[in-house]
């Protein structure tokens, strides 16, 4: 009798599968109230690593990290008709605390516009102020109907920029700035995936916006996810709030503002675009533990040279994890890591050490070889560049091949339906188009240009609409 495989087979039941790997690898586990969810350890190792690249790479955009309270006053959130109305299904509202009824109920906050604008209209005076730019690491709430661990739980931890700019120009260019550089070259470079960039139809974009930038990936199963988006808010949340400066000319003039913000969503897309059959797959920049090294059985010797092994290869700026727990079966141990997704396992045994080799298993393009045990700090961070590499080719070469050119709706809604993306272009489709295709739960994921740059408008000549069905 066959041997039942450790998870459902993606080609059987893709989100089957996505459950199965999130309990298996120790990602997370749903929390007591529906919608939420506990990250673990492993999980949110993951996690604090997209963290600190990104913390990195907002810091040398020049905005500063502060933090902003969880309970918001509902009136703030009534300022800004466009967002409030955006938001009204999802909020979770407090009506009672310390055993009292509220004077005025607080929302739990969704997202921070409207509490930073409150504030930036006090901090904000003079031109001397701009641009002001901030950003929060926090939790927000939005209550959610249909949860899935780490693509939509009603919490999840994120983090939101918010920035006050004395003109329109430079404030759009620094949510270009934060969409391209920040963003996109954090998903491409540290997470190997491919994403294409665009901009929000106007049913689409962040309520209260004037234009919403997005960066869009393919999933194992065809579908799209929405990775991180970059806003820019005009002067609405300005104007709702008196955010209002000294101009150089002396002239009270209202601010320019942008937000984005991404979250744990990318734990599950690392998830989605990269797993297999196998487990998960962790591309090598970004992995918490780039190689294990396993003891085979307990001998002596073999646990030595297994420590010295891991002690060579951490001298060697790799990060590394002995895994010597012998009175646990090889078999097993060798499965949980495969599951994981660490890029690399050294694996030695007696016969190994006799040898001087070690078996050197990758996990990305697979397979197993032996190295010479001496070699292997020149080896490794070579291979574990080539993965990297791989892992980005292969979400590329998944989206191409599964692109198609249409020039209909009706073919659009066919290519999305089948599990694949259309492109079509946007004066075809039109607000029209993707009213009908929202009847056949396909939505525009974004507009790009003929040559995959960003529109400056959604009626700019050659604008494409991406098209599919998504997360």
């Amino acid at each position: 009798m066959a041997k039942a495989p450790v998870l459902t087979p993606q080609a059987d039941d893709f989100p089957r599968w996505y459950q199965d790997l999130i309990n298996k690898a120790e990602l997370a586990d749903n929390g007591p109230v529906r919608g939420t969810m506990v990250i673990r350890p492993y999980g949110y190792g993951l996690w604090e690593r997209m963290q600190a690249d990104m913390d990195r790479r907002i810091k040398q955009a020049g905005a500063q990290n502060a933090y902003f309270p969880v309970l918001i006053p509902q009136s703030y959130l009534t300022r800004e008709a466009e967002h409030v109305e955006g938001f009204a299904p999802e909020l979770a509202v407090v009506t009672h605390g310390g055993g009292k009824e509220l004077e005025e109920p607080v929302v739990i906050r969704p997202t921070s516009e409207t509490i930073i604008n409150e504030y930036f209209s006090k901090w904000v005076q003079s031109y001397r102020d701009l641009p002001l730019l901030i950003n929060q690491w926090a939790n927000v709430v939005r209550w959610e109907l249909r949860p899935r661990l780490f693509l939509r739980t009603s919490e999840f931890l994120w983090q939101e920029g918010h920035t006050a700019h004395a003109t329109h120009e430079d404030a759009r260019d620094y949510a270009a700035h934060i969409h391209r550089n920040v963003y996109g070259d954090f998903m491409e470079n540290v997470l190997a995936m491919d994403v294409v960039p665009g901009r929000k139809t106007v049913k689409e974009r962040f309520a209260g916006a004037i234009n919403t930038l997005t960066l869009e990936g393919m999933m194992g199963d065809g579908k799209a996810l929405q990775m991180a988006t970059s806003h820019e808010l005009g002067q609405n949340f300005a104007r709702a709030f008196n955010t209002q400066y000294l101009s150089k000319d002396g002239r009270q003039e209202l601010v320019w503002q942008t937000s984005w913000g991404s979250t744990t969503r990318m734990v599950g897309a690392l998830v989605m675009m990269h797993g297999d059959d196998n487990g998960l797959r962790v591309p090598p920049r970004l992995a918490p533990v780039q190689v294990v090294v396993l003891a085979i059985k307990g001998d002596d010797a073999v646990v030595a040279k297994v420590r010295e092994i891991g002690d060579r290869l951490a001298a060697a700026g790799i990060r590394v994890q002995v895994d010597d727990r012998t009175d646990t079966p090889f078999g097993r141990r060798a499965v949980d890591w495969e599951l994981k997704g660490v890029p690399v396992r050294v694996e030695v045994g007696p016969r190994d050490l006799e040898n001087g080799t070690a078996m050197v298993a990758r996990r990305i393009p697979g397979g197993k070889e032996p190295v010479v045990i001496e070699a292997l700090e020149a080896l490794l961070p070579k291979a574990l560049e080539d993965d990297q590499a791989l892992l980005l080719r292969q979400s590329r070469e998944r989206r191409e091949s599964r692109t198609s050119d249409v020039t209909t709706v009706a073919e659009a809604a066919e290519a999305a339906v089948a599990g694949g993306w259309a492109r079509i272009p946007w004066s075809v489709l039109g607000p029209e188009g993707e009213a009908e295709l929202a009847e056949q739960a396909v939505s525009v994921r974004c507009l790009v240009g003929e040559d995959g740059s960003v529109p400056e408008s959604d009626d700019a000549p050659g604008t494409l609409a991406i098209v599919s069905r998504a997360y």
